[in-house]
C-alpha cells in the first residue's frame, strides 16, 4: 500500500503556470504515475501518465503545455502546468495503480482566472 499526498495548487491567472507535487509514502519509481483533474459536475480525466521507464502520454487538452516528471527522490512526481486557460481549473488528483489496489491522494485545487 501507499499513500499519496497532491501539493502546490492555488489561484493563478490564464497564461500563468503552477507546478503540482505528489509525495508518496514509499518508493514509487517502479510504477506508473498518473495525474487526472476533476471540474465541477465533470467526470475525473486522466491528463498525464509517466510509466515506470519515463514514457510519457498526455491528453490532448493539455499537450504541449503540462509536463509530468519523476524527481530525484524515488517517492516524488511532478506536473508542471504552463499556459494555463480557465478550462484548466479543477481538482488534481495523483495517482498509483499497483497489484494490492488503486491509490488517489486527497486532490489539490487549481483555479486558473481569466
Amino acid at each position: 500500500q501507499v499513500s499519496l499526498v497532491e501539493s502546490g495548487g492555488g489561484l493563478v491567472q490564464a497564461g500563468g503556470s503552477l507546478r503540482l507535487s505528489c509525495t508518496a509514502s514509499r518508493s514509487i519509481s517502479n510504477y506508473a504515475m498518473r495525474w487526472f483533474r476533476q471540474a465541477p459536475g465533470k467526470q475525473r480525466d486522466l491528463v498525464a501518465t509517466i510509466s515506470s521507464g519515463g514514457s510519457t502520454y498526455y491528453a490532448d487538452s493539455v499537450q504541449g503545455r503540462f509536463t509530468i516528471s519523476r524527481g530525484n527522490v524515488r517517492n516524488t512526481v511532478y506536473l508542471q502546468m504552463n499556459s494555463l486557460k480557465p478550462e484548466d481549473t479543477a481538482v488534481y488528483y495523483c495517482n498509483c495503480q499497483q497489484l494490492s489496489g488503486t491509490y488517489w491522494g486527497q486532490g489539490t485545487q487549481v483555479t486558473v482566472s481569466a
